[in-house]
């Protein structure tokens, strides 16, 4: 798997409006009601995670979650994180 380039990036992007390009990874937060909600939100990453073999750094804070993808082995943001970045889109929908 290869580093995107940074027009590679940007170009993706346009799909993701919800996540952002900051030190080296694609991130997104995403806010719940409570803290349950936040956790069952994060459960349901894990799965697809999983599945995929790819698996985002997830921080939480009671009811916000931050979600940051890269490909540690390539060095950087390839098209897995950008794939990933769009199915985890489809859960918090």
């Amino acid at each position: 798997m290869t580093k995107l380039t940074a027009a590679e990036l940007k170009e993706h992007l346009k799909s993701l409006p919800h996540w952002k390009h900051e030190s080296g990874v694609i991130a997104r937060e995403l806010k719940f009601k409570d803290f349950l909600a936040a956790m069952d939100f994060v459960n349901r990453v894990a799965g697809v995670a999983e599945a995929a073999g790819h698996h985002p750094d997830i921080d939480i804070r009671y009811n916000r979650v931050r979600l940051a993808l890269v490909t540690h082995d390539a060095g950087g943001i390839t098209a897995a994180d950008v794939r990933m970045a769009a199915k985890l889109d489809k859960l918090s929908d």
